[in-house]
């Protein structure tokens, strides 16, 4: 089941999707030890005159990540564009990865992100631009479409593998959906019926048997993972396992969960800094939490607190209690 892209073979068909705000290095690297046969980083702008800002540095720190390294970049211009691809090559980046999936205003505003799906013509351009000015392997993310009356994901799929682009993600939306309703997966289907280039299907796939339905009815070469691996990184050896042998992983253990979170809660302090690392935390541990029963009163307590110490200490309180009830409770 492994997958090709350009000169790199992805052993395992389960990606994470990138997202802003969340799959920054820390994450991505948690997300590769769970089982991710590719992760994506978050999206960097292509206006390269805005990289020396810290959120920016950030987002372009790849140091001691697993290859092949993929980064999203996004953006209208096409010079611009390509200029970000070489630079991020040069930065050491081993797959472009091209944004026209973004549905967030901010970026569509910008005739950015998914709002490039209402110009072809401009979509070809990009593409063009961006393949021609590097030598690694250029992957694109889109959604079905502009809105239901403009699915064009075929033609811009098509479009695609033509002008040179070695992978397409597809989220089973379109741009005027955003995240409302459920994700479709007949233009998927369709997508990866029309092209030859690796197809990962995106979009409400929160489970290893869902990821088999998908894959079985799209017949796309992966699954990619977003909002579901917030707080449940392990979703990603969940699948795997599934799609490999048929046989359901059991959930982790309390005891596992909390060694996770304790090993990802020190490493957003590693790379942030204590003061932003803890302010980035609180979300992180706010999904964590959320998929364990009695956590809410904890939850408005952790996010109160101001240090790593204090956060790092209170969670292992937190799990300790509720692993010392289970082992008395049995």
């Amino acid at each position: 089941m492994s997958i090709a892209i350009g000169p790199y073979i992805i052993g395992t068909p389960v990606i994470l999707a990138p997202m802003a705000g969340v799959t920054d290095r820390p994450f991505r690297q948690l997300c590769r030890r769970q089982g991710a046969g590719l992760v994506v980083s978050e999206m960097v702008t292509s206006d390269t005159r805005l990289w020396n800002s810290r959120k920016s540095r950030l987002r372009l720190d790849h140091g001691g990540e697993a290859e092949p390294i993929s980064v999203q970049i996004a953006g209208g211009d096409p010079a611009m564009m390509a200029e970000a691809a070489r630079e991020n090559e040069r930065r050491g980046a081993q797959i472009i990865d091209i944004n026209m999936g973004c549905p967030a205003k901010k970026v569509c505003r910008k005739a950015a992100g998914s709002a490039l799906l209402r110009d072809e013509k401009l979509v070809a351009e990009i593409l063009e631009a961006v393949v021609r000015s590097v030598s690694v392997p250029v992957t694109l993310k889109i959604r079905t479409g502009w809105c239901t009356d403009s699915r064009n994901g075929v033609t811009v799929a098509k479009m695609a593998q033509d002008i040179g682009i070695s992978a397409l993600a597809v989220h089973g939306r379109t741009r005027a959906c955003g995240y409302r309703g459920q994700a479709e997966f007949d233009t998927i289907a369709d997508i990866a019926s029309r092209v030859k280039i690796p197809v990962f299907a995106n979009g409400d796939i929160a489970s290893a048997q869902r990821a088999r339905e998908v894959l079985d009815y799209t017949g796309a070469a992966a699954v990619m993972i977003g909002r579901a691996a917030q707080g449940r990184p392990w979703i990603f050896r969940e699948i795997g396992h599934f799609l490999a042998t048929g046989e359901m992983l059991p959930e982790p253990a309390l005891e596992e969960v909390r060694d996770i979170l304790l090993a990802h809660l020190g490493e957003l302090h590693r790379f942030y800094g204590e003061l932003m690392g803890v302010r980035i935390a609180r979300k992180h541990v706010g999904w964590y939490l959320k998929t364990l029963a009695g956590s809410e009163s904890f939850r408005k307590t952790f996010f109160q607190l101001e240090s790593a110490e204090a956060q790092h200490a209170s969670v292992h309180e937190w799990f300790e209690r509720r692993i010392t009830r289970g082992a008395q409770a049995a």
